[in-house]
């Protein structure tokens, strides 16, 4: 574990530095307060300073507005045309934005927070970080991140196809977009099913359709630690952990089922933290796993179902026909393909930088058996 030193009122400190995404641990830290300037914190931070902040909790809420309003203004203006060039510039300029704010600090003392004005941390950093007697510096967005998400933990997500609650925990992908899980709950099932495995459940959302549709036995499967206890506490409360088992770290369990369902991250993509694995798949190697795994782990009349939405074609991160090639060479045939476009609030802003991308999409259920 890295650490973080700094000096304030004229005596050393050091406390365990955390990062999400990975950041190392600052070099230069200075104490800031209420006394600095919006237009000072962006130069001295541009100029690699990292600053601790020491002042009112929403004084420093409203300096990382000031700061990212700045980090936006100093953007490079995005290509024109060009969807892979335009992706590539948002991704680039969303990670610019993500430095410059992440060198505004804070300090957590037992995960709590000694701001003026501050709200109760304890318990969100106790869900998203352990416990963790003495001092941590985490970055003062993260924090933000931890309370909005522990937010989202406790009211939960409405599932209609469930009519009931799904309740992210940190690090893990909410399922706010509600087409996958449709297309899973609609498809035609064989009603002689009688397992399945969800691989990569992340909530436990889709396992849980899997039960409710009469599946007597689903394990569900995922490589994030924080997913397999948020799915087993989700599977817990809806009632279904004596149909549910959860299992991990890794894609496939041991066994054969009757039906295979994925839903893997649907941009090839190097995620920087764990919420980011439900959006970037690291060199597809979660869809290339899944499709080359299949035939072992069907039995003989068993289905894959590939959920799987088309914006990596779209923005140029996947070549057109590469996944019925995919299904080729793992000795697997197309029995359907189900589609729905998206009804995400982004998927009709005009004002997006890949809008054109997102008002084409379309997102599929592949239904998929092992060829003859």
């Amino acid at each position: 574990m890295s650490t973080i030193a700094w000096t304030e009122d004229h005596t050393p400190r050091t406390a365990h530095w955390h990062s999400e995404n990975g950041a190392p641990a600052p070099r230069t830290v200075t104490v800031a307060d209420d006394t600095l300037a919006a237009d000072q914190a962006y130069r001295r931070i541009r100029a690699g300073e990292s600053l601790l902040w020491n002042g009112d909790f929403h004084n420093g809420r409203q300096l990382l507005t000031a700061l990212g309003r700045r980090a936006d203004r100093a953007a490079k203006r995005p290509p024109t045309g060009d969807l892979t060039a335009r992706y590539e510039h948002e991704r680039d300029r969303k990670r610019t934005r993500a430095g410059i704010l992440g060198r505004l600090l804070v300090v957590l003392d037992d995960n709590d927070l000694h701001l003026r004005r501050a709200p109760e941390v304890r318990a969100a950093c106790l869900a998203a970080y352990g416990p963790n007697p003495g001092a941590r510096v985490v970055a003062f967005s993260e924090l933000l991140g931890v309370l909005g998400a522990y937010r989202w933990q406790q009211q939960g997500v409405e599932v209609p196809a469930l009519g009931a609650r799904i309740h992210p925990g940190y690090g893990v992908f909410s399922p706010t977009r509600s087409e996958y899980v449709d297309l899973v709950a609609d498809a035609p099932l064989n009603p002689a099913a009688r397992t399945a495995f969800d691989l990569g459940t992340g909530t436990g959302v889709l396992a849980v359709v899997l039960a409710r549709r009469g599946i007597s036995r689903v394990t569900a499967t995922d490589i994030n630690p924080r997913a397999l206890r948020c799915a087993s506490e989700n599977i817990e409360r809806l009632g279904y952990a004596d149909r549910i088992e959860v299992t991990g770290p890794a894609l496939y369990p041991s066994g054969r089922a009757d039906l295979v369902v994925c839903n893997p991250p649907w941009l090839p993509g190097e995620p920087t933290s764990d919420l980011e694995r439900g959006v970037y798949d690291r060199d597809q190697s979660m869809l290339t796993e899944f499709a080359h795994g299949l035939r072992a782990h069907l039995t003989p009349s068993g289905e894959g179902w590939l959920v799987l939405s088309d914006l990596a074609e779209l923005l140029g991160l996947r070549p057109a026909g590469a996944l019925p090639a995919l299904f080729g060479e793992a000795g697997l045939e197309v029995l359907a393909r189900l589609t729905t476009r998206p009804r995400h609030p982004r998927a009709g802003d005009r004002d997006d930088p890949l809008a054109a991308a997102r008002t084409a999409e379309t997102t599929s259920l592949w239904r998929l058996r092992a060829r003859a």
